[in-house]
C-alpha cells in the first residue's frame, strides 16, 4: 500500500513558488547520501509460534517514492520547533543523518590533532625547558613528529624558511640595536606565510591577547560606569518624587487649615447670630 505511512502527513509541491507563497518552514525528509532505514519497533516470530515485538528496521520507501516535487511540509511553532505529525518523521530522518559517518580521508589533516591546546603545549614545553617559548618555537614542535621529524615535507620547508629568517634578524640585530628578538616572531611568520586572515591564524599572538584583553578590561570598566550612572539616574529619580510627594503634602495640609478656619469663621458667625436673636426675645 503506497504512502501508507504518509497518509496522515502534509505533501506539497516543492516548487519555488509555492515556497515564496508559503511562510511555514518546509522540510524536504530525503536524501540518497544516507541509509533508507529507520529504527521502529517490528513483529518477531517466536520458538512457541507466538509474535513479540522488538526495535527493527523499517525502510523509508514511502518517504523516497514521493516525486521529486513532492516534499512533506514539517509544521513549525512560534519558537522554531517543529510539531504535528510531520515532526516525528522529521526527527527519525535526522537521527539517520547523525549516525552516518562520513570517511575523511587523512591526506586533509595538515597539523598534529590531539586534546592539547597551543596554550597547554607552550606551557609544558616552557616548565620543562625554563624558557620562554614564541611563536616560532610552538610552530616547530607542533609540527613535527615525536621522533622529532616534520610532519610533512611542506611543513619541514616552512620551518626551514622561518630559521633562515630568525638567521636574518639576528645578524641585522647585531649591528642595529633597534631590532628587538624577543618581538620578531610575529614579523618573521606574517613575511613567511604571509598576513592571518579571519579564520586562518597559525599561532597565538601575544599582542593579539593582550589587546583582547585589554578590550574585556575596557568593556568591563564601561559597564561598571554605565551601573554607576544608573545607580545615579535612580537616586536622582528618587529624591526628585520625594520632594514632590513632600510638596503635596505641604500644598495638602495648607488647604486643610484654610478650609478648618473658613468653618471656624462661619461657626463663631452663627454663635454670634444666635446670641443676638436670643437677645430680642
Amino acid at each position: 500500500m503506497r504512502r501508507r505511512r504518509l497518509r496522515d502527513l502534509s505533501i506539497v509541491q516543492n516548487t519555488p513558488n509555492s515556497k515564496k507563497a508559503n511562510s511555514e518552514q518546509q522540510t524536504v525528509v530525503g536524501s540518497s547520501n544516507v541509509p533508507e532505514t529507520l529504527d521502529e519497533p517490528a513483529e518477531f516470530q517466536t520458538e512457541s509460534g507466538g509474535t513479540r515485538r522488538g526495535q527493527g528496521h523499517t525502510l523509508l520507501k514511502d518517504l523516497y517514492d514521493l516525486n521529486p516535487v513532492e516534499c512533506v511540509k514539517v509544521s513549525r511553532n512560534s519558537h522554531g520547533q517543529p510539531v504535528g505529525s510531520e515532526a516525528r518523521l522529521l526527527v527519525g530522518y535526522l537521527g539517520i543523518i547523525e549516525r552516518f559517518v562520513l570517511e575523511v580521508s587523512d591526506d586533509y589533516i595538515k597539523k598534529a590533532l590531539g586534546s592539547r591546546s597551543f596554550a597547554s603545549v607552550a606551557e609544558a614545553e616552557e616548565v620543562s625547558s625554563g624558557q620562554k617559548v614564541g611563536r616560532l618555537k610552538l610552530f616547530e614542535i607542533m609540527h613535527r613528529k615525536k621522533d622529532g621529524s616534520p610532519m610533512t615535507s611542506e611543513a619541514g620547508e616552512i620551518m626551514e624558511k622561518l630559521k633562515e629568517k630568525k638567521a636574518e634578524y639576528e645578524v641585522i640585530a647585531s649591528t642595529d640595536s633597534s631590532v628587538n628578538l624577543e618581538n620578531i616572531d610575529n614579523k618573521i611568520i606574517t613575511e613567511v606565510l604571509g598576513p592571518e586572515r579571519y579564520g586562518r591564524q597559525y599561532m597565538p599572538s601575544e599582542s593579539r591577547v593582550q589587546v583582547e584583553v585589554q578590550r574585556l578590561r575596557d568593556q568591563i570598566a564601561q559597564m561598571q560606569a554605565n551601573t554607576v550612572e544608573q545607580i545615579v539616574e535612580v537616586q536622582r529619580k528618587y529624591e526628585e518624587l520625594q520632594q514632590q510627594l513632600r510638596a503635596e503634602a505641604a500644598e495638602r495640609e495648607a488647604e486643610a487649615a484654610v478650609m478648618a478656619a473658613e468653618q471656624s469663621k462661619k461657626y463663631d458667625e452663627l454663635q454670634l447670630q444666635l446670641q443676638q436673636m436670643m437677645q430680642m426675645f
